[in-house]
């Protein structure tokens, strides 16, 4: 049989995550050995190796990898699904909207503002994350509808509608000679010898190579940067969070970035529709929210 039972994807998933079977089973508060039994069984029932064992741990093979990716959307399904089923049986629950923190904020403040002029509208929760982790919330069921913004996050698989287009501006130190400059371009802040660029970890959590500090929230960011370690390039509506020990710069040369409303496609909810109505409205009447002159 090809079927899979939740309790042996969540006992891959902590191998496959872990790499050890011992941490797995501390993890899972079980017993290391009917954990091992369960993972072999699994990988006679499929026909393939998933691991490869030694005395220091485990590393997954080929098919191991493709299984960790689809059994994470999988068990991710199954909590969206309960968490969606135990929403819908409270007519009374706010709508659950997901963004990155700092994240297009003049544009969700409107936006919040016109729902809640809207005849019986319903209340809204605002849900704030790190960077990428939208969709993921949309996936598991924590929210109903996100902010987010392409090319940069991932809006595989979700309905979307196009609010606002926008430059991006590099966000430096106040101190820094680039800080005084007009515009900038790419090539001017890709290698700076003495300001290396931020790096934010990829889809799978993987870091890009390169000199720059490696962070994962946006308060890291702020600060490496107030001390002058660090740049980054990113949308012109998220300077909200940048402190007054940064400048923001206009990178002429960047990408525009379009800032979108994202769902499930299989929602089927008046509360997120009237809220999408809400948002085209907006972006049909409202001027851009990015501009690429300096502040």
């Amino acid at each position: 049989m090809d079927d899979l039972e939740t309790r042996e994807l969540r006992y891959f998933v902590a191998v496959a995550e872990e790499l050890h079977f011992g941490r797995a089973a501390v993890r899972l508060g079980i017993a290391q050995p009917p954990l091992s039994r369960a993972i072999r069984q699994l990988e006679h029932r499929l026909g393939v190796q998933l691991l490869d064992r030694d005395r220091r741990g485990a590393v997954l093979t080929d098919a191991g990898r493709v299984l960790l990716r689809e059994a994470r959307t999988a068990l991710d399904a199954v909590a969206a699904a309960a968490r969606r089923t135990r929403r819908a049986g409270n007519p009374q629950r706010p709508l659950v909207l997901v963004t990155k923190a700092g994240a297009s904020h003049e544009l969700l403040q409107r936006l919040l503002d016109a729902l809640a002029g809207e005849p019986g509208a319903t209340p809204v929760e605002v849900l704030l994350c790190e960077v990428g982790e939208q969709a993921r919330r949309l996936r598991d069921g924590q929210a109903d509808v996100a902010l987010m913004h392409r090319p940069f996050d991932d809006l595989a698989g979700f309905d979307t509608e196009d609010l606002c287009v926008e430059g991006q501006v590099a966000i430096l130190p106040a101190a820094h000679p680039l800080a005084s400059r007009d515009q900038l371009t790419l090539a001017d802040v890709r290698d700076v010898p003495d300001l290396p660029m931020a790096r934010w970890p990829r889809l799978d959590g993987t870091y890009p190579d390169g000199p720059g500090p490696e962070v994962r929230t946006q308060s890291q960011l702020a600060q490496l940067v107030a001390l002058g370690r660090t740049l980054l390039v990113i949308p012109a509506s998220s300077r909200a969070w940048q402190w007054p020990e940064h400048v923001a710069v206009p990178v002429v040369d960047a990408p525009e970035v379009t800032t979108v409303l994202a769902w499930p496609p299989s929602t089927h909810s008046a509360a997120v529709a009237s809220l999408v109505r809400s948002a085209a409205r907006l972006r049909d009447s409202a001027p851009p929210a990015g501009r690429r002159d300096r502040d």
